[in-house]
C-alpha cells in the first residue's frame, strides 16, 4: 500500500494526460479549467485505494478514478449554476468566468465524457461500473431536487435532510469506493461493506461542510463563507438551532431567514451566534464524530489486513479534522 500523497499525485499526473485541448476550446476549455481548479480529489483517490486495498494494481482503477472526479465537477458546474455562485475553490465559477450556457453545455460533455471512460473496461468489470455509476448518477440528482425543494419549505425535518445529503454527496464517496472494488473484482459483500463505510463517512464530510460553510476560515475554505446563511438553506445547523433554541432563538432564526439584506454580512454574523448559542454548533459536531465512528464500525468487518484498515482510519479521521 502507499500514501494517500501518493494515490493524489498519482491520479493528477494520470489527469494532466488527459486534458482536454480539442476543438471547440468554448466546450472544452471550461472542462479543463474547472478539473484544473484543485480541490481535495477525494473521490479519486478513494477509487485507487479502494483498489489496492483488494489486492489490484491501483493503475487499473485510474480511468474509474477520472470517472469519477469528471462527474462530481460536473456536478458542480451545474450546482454552481443553480445557486447562482461567485466562487469555486476560491476561483471564478465557469458560468461567471464564461456564461450560462457554456456552463450547461460543457458540464453536459463532462457528464458524456465520464461515462465513456468506463468502456475501457471489458465485460463484467464495464457492466458493474456502469450500473452503479448510473445509479449514483441519478441519487445525486435527486439530491440536488430534494435541496432545491428545501427551499421553499418551513417544515423540513433532520431526517429529511440527512437523506438529502446522503444522495447529493454521500452516494458518490461511497460509489467511488466501490468501483475501486469492481475493479479488483472484489466480492459483493466486501463491496458492500466498502459502499457503506463510504456511505457513512460520505454523510460526515457533508455535515463538516455544512459546518465550514459558515465557521470555516474564508482563506482556506475556498469558497463563500456563510454562502448557505445568505442562500436560507436549511442545513444541519439550522435545522438543529430550531430544534434545541429558544423561542425568541427561534423566531430570530426564521425573521432573519425571511430576508435577503443588500449587505448580507449582518445577517451572517447573527445567525451564526444562534448557532453558537443554540448549542447547534456542538451538536453539528457532534454528528460529524458520530457518523464518522460509524463508518469505522463497519471497516471493522472488512477482511482486509490490519495496515490497510488503518490507512482507511487515518483517511476518515483527516476529513473529519479538515478546515477546508
Amino acid at each position: 500500500m502507499q500514501s494517500i500523497e501518493f494515490y493524489r499525485s498519482q491520479f493528477l499526473d494520470y489527469l494532466k494526460r488527459h486534458e482536454h485541448t480539442k476543438e471547440p476550446k468554448n466546450l472544452y476549455e471550461p472542462i479543463t479549467y474547472i478539473l484544473g481548479l484543485g480541490g481535495k480529489r477525494l473521490r479519486p483517490v478513494l477509487t485507487l485505494l479502494s483498489a489496492e486495498i483488494f489486492g489490484c494494481d491501483y493503475r487499473k482503477a485510474l480511468d474509474a478514478a477520472l470517472a469519477v472526479e469528471t462527474f462530481h465537477n460536473f456536478s458542480l458546474v451545474h450546482d454552481d449554476i443553480m445557486d447562482d455562485a461567485p466562487l469555486r475553490r476560491g476561483k471564478t465559477t465557469v458560468h461567471e468566468k464564461w456564461d450560462i450556457n457554456t456552463g450547461i453545455l460543457s458540464g453536459d460533455a463532462m457528464l458524456i465524457t465520464a461515462y465513456q471512460l468506463f468502456e475501457n473496461y471489458d465485460g463484467d468489470t464495464f457492466k458493474n461500473l456502469a450500473k452503479l455509476f448510473s445509479k449514483t448518477a441519478l441519487e445525486v440528482c435527486e439530491g440536488q431536487q430534494y435541496d432545491i425543494d428545501f427551499e421553499d419549505r418551513d417544515d423540513v425535518t433532520l431526517p429529511e435532510y440527512l437523506k438529502m445529503i446522503e444522495y447529493k454527496t454521500a452516494v458518490l464517496v461511497a460509489a467511488a469506493l466501490q468501483m475501486g472494488g469492481i475493479v479488483a473484482k472484489a466480492s459483493e459483500g466486501e463491496q458492500k461493506l466498502i459502499y457503506d463505510f463510504g456511505l457513512n463517512l460520505g454523510i460526515a464530510f457533508q455535515l463538516q461542510d455544512d459546518y465550514l460553510d459558515a465557521f470555516g476560515d474564508p482563506e482556506t475554505f475556498g469558497k463563500q463563507v456563510g454562502g448557505d446563511i445568505i442562500e436560507n438553506k436549511k442545513t444541519y445547523l439550522y435545522l438543529n438551532a430550531l430544534e434545541l433554541g429558544s423561542a425568541e432563538q427561534k423566531k430570530e432564526l426564521r425573521d432573519m431567514y425571511s430576508i435577503q439584506p443588500k449587505d448580507p454580512s449582518a445577517k451572517v454574523d447573527t445567525i451564526k451566534e444562534i448557532f453558537k448559542d443554540s448549542g447547534s454548533a456542538e451538536k453539528t459536531q457532534e454528528a460529524i464524530a458520530e457518523y464518522t465512528e460509524k463508518a469505522f464500525s463497519v471497516l471493522a468487518k472488512l477482511k482486509i489486513s490490519e495496515d490497510k484498515k488503518a490507512i482507511l482510519e487515518s483517511f476518515g479521521n483527516s476529513l473529519m479534522m479538515r478546515q477546508v
